[in-house]
């Protein structure tokens, strides 16, 4: 059942792992989104749970909507990094 040698897991690597997944840009998005639309959502009289709840609830919306632009941004970076042959 040995698969041959492990590689290492290098910073590099790691790195590059982040880069290359499409869930990292979706997690961006989400993020990015929650952070600049939700305070235009946000009523002055919520509470801390209300408004936090808000918060999640967008970023989870900004990642589902982000999802074929992180393929397509996961995808670009590989071929600009890899060349034609890592797709």
């Amino acid at each position: 059942m040995n698969k041959g040698p492990k590689r290492p897991l290098t910073p590099t690597y790691i790195v590059f792992y982040i880069l290359f997944a499409p869930d990292t840009w979706r997690i961006l998005g989400g993020f990015l989104l929650a952070i600049f639309l939700t305070p235009y959502v946000v009523k002055p009289d919520m509470a801390l749970v209300a408004r936090t709840m808000l918060y999640v609830m967008v970023a989870a919306i900004g990642w589902a909507f982000c999802g074929k632009p992180a393929q397509w941004i996961a995808a670009g970076l590989k071929k600009a990094f890899l060349g034609k042959s890592s797709l």
